[in-house]
């Protein structure tokens, strides 16, 4: 049978190996023209750890973790007011069994080990679905059926809009925003990542395996603001008008910002929907029950759901998505309560940890 998946960051590469494992004929097709470089520091705790492990990437998933030091606060002057070697906000304490990796380093590592037929620059255009598969046409003008449709294709999700109706319907918004990029290292950060935020703006700078660059979060606290999520240059004005007076290296920072060509810029916001399929079509990852950044569980989600998903259509077509629903409600409700749980500093690790094995694979 042959299945479409439409994206190619996390949820998407995990679902098509596992369903390549179930004898499905897997297409992914993303809008990017190639895989996405940059973005943030992802986490992999919980039962996504096993997924991992059953797809043979642990330990080269482990091999490229983010090997921080530790982590500091400063004020708008400069001055450090808080510092830790044993945790950093963004991957918790270190001696826990998570792995914090960079998105792009993890988006290699799955990719690279899928047989999938992926299709870059390109995206779904129509669906048109009956009893028995899925007529698509696709934006470059192609058409195909397929047995089902699959949309991993995050908060924004196409698949979402064309098969469920518009995103406002779907999204919670939690009042923030945030941005990420890359810019040279002119902090000389070594293995750290630093945190400022006053007055609802600011953001982290963090300094990895090359000493030459460093990712940079900057974000503000805001209510619901409308704009284009494809128009990077409408996005960096966005940062450049909330964040302009942040203090600490907050002009260095925006100046290096329009330099940038991997800005990634979005709202802190969760998906809540009644049900995750229609007919033929379904939803994975943030597309279905995106949980914000704010909770920290935003790759694990994908993970576990592109697996149980893939379990459940290897194992009966026919329940497999009513299956899926119900392995997977009780673990998403839980993971998308870490984000509510302390806004603005995190859930406590007993709950993460709790929420992140809260499923049986």
């Amino acid at each position: 049978m042959k299945v479409l998946v439409s994206g190619a960051s996390v949820g998407g590469p995990v679902l098509a190996y596992w369903l390549g494992r179930h004898g499905y004929e897997v297409t992914v097709v993303e809008r990017a023209p190639a895989p996405r470089k940059g973005g943030q520091a992802i986490d992999i705790r919980g039962a996504a750890l096993t997924v991992a492990d059953r797809m043979g990437v642990l330990e080269r998933v482990r091999a490229l973790r983010t090997t921080m030091r530790g982590m500091s606060m400063v004020d708008g002057d400069g001055n450090e007011i808080m510092r830790s070697t044993e945790e950093t906000l963004s991957g918790g304490r270190f001696d826990s069994p998570d792995v914090e990796i960079m998105r792009d380093d993890l988006n290699a590592i799955l990719i690279g080990a899928t047989d999938a037929d992926y299709r870059y620059g390109d995206s779904i255009a129509t669906l048109a679905q009956d009893a028995d598969g899925v007529d698509v046409s696709f934006e470059s003008g192609g058409q195909d059926r397929y047995d089902y449709v699959i949309g991993a294709d995050g908060l924004h999700s196409n698949v979402r809009s064309l098969a469920f109706g518009p995103e406002e319907r779907f999204l919670r918004h939690l009042g923030m925003y945030v941005s990420i990029f890359t810019a040279d290292n002119f902090l000389g950060l070594d293995h750290w990542q630093t945190w400022h935020y006053e007055d609802g703006v600011g953001g982290a700078v963090f300094g990895d395996r090359d000493p030459a660059v460093m990712r940079v979060n900057l974000g503000f606290s805001a209510g619901p603001i409308a704009y284009d999520h494809r128009d990077v240059e409408q996005q960096k004005g966005l940062i450049q008008e909330h964040c302009a007076g942040m203090r600490w290296e907050g002009p260095r920072l925006l100046e290096a910002m329009w330099k940038a060509d991997d800005f990634y810029f979005d709202t802190m916001a969760q998906v809540t929907m009644e049900r995750w399929s229609t007919g033929r079509v379904t939803l994975v990852g943030d597309a279905g029950y995106c949980a914000s950044p704010l909770s920290g569980q935003g790759t694990s989600l994908a993970m576990v759901g592109a697996y149980v998903l893939a379990e459940e259509l290897g194992a009966d077509p026919a329940t497999a998505f009513d299956r899926y629903e119900e392995r997977m409600r009780p673990f998403v409700a839980k993971n998308q309560a870490l984000a509510l749980e302390n806004p603005g500093q995190g859930a406590a690790p007993e709950s993460v940890q709790a929420a992140a094995n809260s499923i049986t694979l």
